[in-house]
């Protein structure tokens, strides 16, 4: 986003987030703090008056997610409505079998374990002893039904009047400190949950549920929280940097070594994914060097446009790669250098490498590279397949195109075959699973192969025999195109594929990809060197032991901030005076929270327009603790 526009919310949009930072903060004790579990996000929804089915959780809670923050609890809640005593109501009509206002103890056991998502004898005990309000045996169904509603809203209240009670909380709007919840609302939290629990099993048992389906949820800046003016800040630091349009096309560029074409070489492919939960990842590799040598190394987005003049349109997506010495441990690894200039799409690092082994990490910022709005798609989905004259399934050629963008991503060598370590990389992408040499040998037999490697048919074939074994069902390839960044239109939007390519001028380098477990962190480690070994460190006014460094590249700039004191700290971060600039946090306005002793990067910024001049302009200020 850019930061030259911030829109005030509306009233009726402050009420709603006002209202989500106060059910939020009845289960967390910030709003920093992420959803953790699946548990914790139906908690949190209960207490925004949500009755969330299992159905319901498990589109926004799936195998892939580890976390969810506070924006992705705002977006959840604009798409699921509170539930109203209408609902509970005809849920429970359609048990009431007599009609008569009331269910019994086996009306309510047969529905439960029966219907829906099905309950234990136990759990329905549990449930009846709570929700039968006059210990007479039967269910009072409509007064059940007022007791849940005004019970929810009571809760609702109570929070709202907790956040309201704390002025400092209310301004920072961070949620950043803890608080104990009034007595009273203690009683009303309590009957919430019993209620919830029976309200959710009900509807549950007697009402359609949602398809379960992944979630995209997209980032809105204006859930961001944010004090209302830095006067009243103690400890802040303002750092401005205008970049010329000439300094990303001109400054110290690392010319082509002559007569490279002679060197020695060897590239490989690989592909940056957007996660669901917002963080990218990618493959990782590692680099042989036999001898001490020159090398000059690149990585730039791959296109795969069949038309020259029609780009890819992920091919503005910022890369970088950065080189770590191989240690006895991978925590032992030591950053050698990265690609800190650019030329066109292509990023490039030149200097000497000593004989041994090398992890090359590739990593893109975010900036570019971001969940997108799906109001814009049409609501029809592509065909992927379609009947022949003899009635049997077939791959559409739009497919078909896609499938070979896709072999081309994969064919990590670039040899135009797979190799069973390639496919695998994919079916660890897609399914979750690998492939072993059993089914390999398999696949030979009944798909298009060359020197035991997949070809480029052999793919298709396999992909249609899938869709032959489901009677021409896409679902499972709609799995496959979504896991690989397609949407529905069959457009590339959530990954990016890039080229690596080493050249060494004495002696020739071998490249292998990884799946190291412990592959975020070494980036991460990767990251933080390459910030603070560039630039030197700023302290916070007022305190002497939370520093920013600021580094400041031909193309980008990152910021990561150093806290050496013993408590965690939490920093207002502000880029509104900022100008043409994108933000990887995609806000202009947020909070970063730093746990003790601890270096975390802030943020990375890249201009909007490359061709126009540029202006970071940060404040970062530490919110006071109380």
């Amino acid at each position: 986003m850019s930061f030259q526009e911030s829109p005030r919310p509306s009233d009726e949009e402050e009420a709603f987030y006002v209202q989500c930072r106060a059910a939020y903060l009845a289960v967390f004790k910030s709003s920093l703090t992420n959803i953790a579990s699946k548990q914790q996000l139906c908690r949190a929804l209960q207490q925004a008056g949500r009755n969330p089915a299992h159905a319901t959780l498990n589109k926004y809670w799936t195998p892939r997610t580890s976390k969810l923050n506070f924006d992705d609890f705002c977006e959840i809640l604009k798409k699921e409505k509170k539930t109203e005593d209408t609902d509970l109501m005809r849920a429970f009509n359609k048990m009431d079998l007599n009609s008569d206002g009331y269910i019994s103890h086996s009306e309510l056991e047969k529905a439960l374990t029966t219907r829906g998502e099905k309950m234990t004898t136990e759990e329905v005990n549990a449930i009846f002893s709570l929700a039968d309000i006059n210990k007479d045996g039967k269910l009072d169904y409509a007064e059940f039904c007022r007791l849940f509603v005004s019970t929810v809203e009571q809760c609702q209240t109570a929070a709202l009047e907790r956040l309201e009670a704390n002025a400092k909380l209310k301004r920072q709007n961070f949620g950043s400190r803890s608080y104990s919840p009034p007595k009273s609302s203690v009683s009303s939290a309590s009957s919430a949950a019993a209620a919830a629990a029976a309200a959710q099993a009900a509807a549950a048992a007697t009402l359609p549920q949602p398809p379960e389906t992944d979630a995209t949820l997209k980032k809105d800046s204006r859930s961001s929280s944010r004090p209302s003016s830095a006067r009243s800040r103690r400890s802040s630091l303002s750092n401005s940097i205008t970049m010329t349009s000439s300094s990303s096309t001109k400054a110290s560029k690392i010319p082509e070594p002559s007569g490279l074409q002679e060197w020695h070489h060897s590239s490989m492919k690989g592909c940056f994914f957007l996660e669901d939960d917002g963080s990218i990842s990618s493959l990782q590799y590692q680099l042989h060097v036999p001898q001490t040598t020159n090398v000059y190394l690149t990585i730039q987005p791959l296109s795969l446009s069949h038309a020259p003049d029609k780009p890819s349109s992920w091919m503005t997506v910022d890369t970088a790669l950065f080189a770590m010495a191989a240690g006895e441990t991978k925590e032992d690894s030591s950053l050698v250098g990265f690609t800190d200039s650019k030329d066109k799409e292509k990023y490039v690092w030149k200097g000497e490498l000593h004989a041994g082994t090398y992890y090359l990490l590739p990593f893109t910022s975010g900036c570019k590279l971001k969940k997108r709005s799906k109001k814009s798609l049409s609501n029809k989905p592509i065909e992927l397949i379609y009947r022949t004259d003899t009635g049997e399934p077939d791959l559409t050629r739009e497919l078909r195109e896609v499938l070979s963008d896709i072999f081309e991503v994969i064919d990590l060598d670039g040899n135009g075959l797979l190799s069973l370590e390639e496919y695998n990389f994919f079916e660890l992408r897609t399914s979750g699973e690998k492939c072993d040499k059993d089914a390999w040998a398999v696949c030979k037999e009944n798909f298009d192969m060359r020197k035991n490697q997949l070809t480029r048919q052999g793919f298709m074939e396999l992909n249609l025999m899938e869709a032959t074994e489901k009677n021409g069902d896409p679902a499972d390839l709609w799995v496959t195109l979504e896991a690989m960044g397609f949407n529905r239109m069959l457009e590339l939007v959530d990954a990016c594929p890039f080229q690596i390519h080493v050249h060494c001028e004495g002696t020739q380098p071998s490249i292998q990809p990884l799946s190291m477990d412990s592959g975020p962190k070494l980036q991460n480690q990767a990251l933080q060197k390459s910030i603070t070994a560039r630039t030197g460190a700023k302290a916070l006014r007022g305190q002497d032991n939370v520093f920013v460094y600021t580094y400041r590249g031909e193309h980008r700039i990152s910021s990561l901030i150093a806290n050496k004191t013993n408590q965690k700290v939490t920093v207002h971060v502000n880029n509104e005076q900022s100008r043409n600039c994108c933000s990887s946090r995609g806000m202009s306005v947020f909070a970063v929270e730093v746990p003790a002793r601890t270096k975390m990067v802030c943020q990375h910024i890249l201009p909007i327009n490359e061709r126009q001049d540029w202006t970071y302009n940060c404040v970062e200020t530490i919110l006071p603790c109380t």
